[in-house]
């Protein structure tokens, strides 16, 4: 289900600030472990369209690229984790949910890279849990 208010969220030290205009898709959990190196978890992230998405502060945002395919957006000076994004052809911009304004008025949907979930905990909130990747980033 899409969110379709403005939404804005920020870093730790409200350095990098952000804005979407538009809608926003639920929350995925990602469990890979280049997520789980990053977050020190899973990646708990909802995605926007590309053009509803734009910075309204980032001096001290950096990217980092974490694979041939997608890079990773962190604000340089607290360290918080903020967005995912493919390098080439991406059509969504990834932000990490903790890092929205709240209320968010927004529910976890899905798990992806189940297959690759650390063993100290399980996934047990009954969503769906794909072996892979499905629609993050897209």
């Amino acid at each position: 289900m899409a969110d379709e208010k403005r939404a804005s969220g920020s870093c730790l030290c409200g350095s990098v600030r952000y804005a979407v205009n538009g809608s926003i898709q639920g929350v995925t959990a990602c469990h890979c472990s280049q997520c789980a190196k990053t977050t020190g978890h899973y990646f708990a992230a909802v995605t926007c369209a590309m053009e509803d998405f734009s910075l309204e502060a980032q001096e001290p945002l950096r990217w980092y690229r974490s694979s041939p395919q997608a890079e990773r957006g962190f604000c340089s000076r607290c360290g918080s984790t903020l967005f995912w994004r493919k390098v080439e052809g991406g059509k969504t911009m990834a932000m990490t949910a903790g890092t929205l304004d709240r209320p968010t008025g927004l529910r976890m949907k899905y798990h992806i890279f189940c297959d690759s979930r650390s063993d100290y905990y399980d996934i047990t909130d009954g969503l769906t849990q794909y072996r892979e990747m499905s629609g993050l980033g897209e």
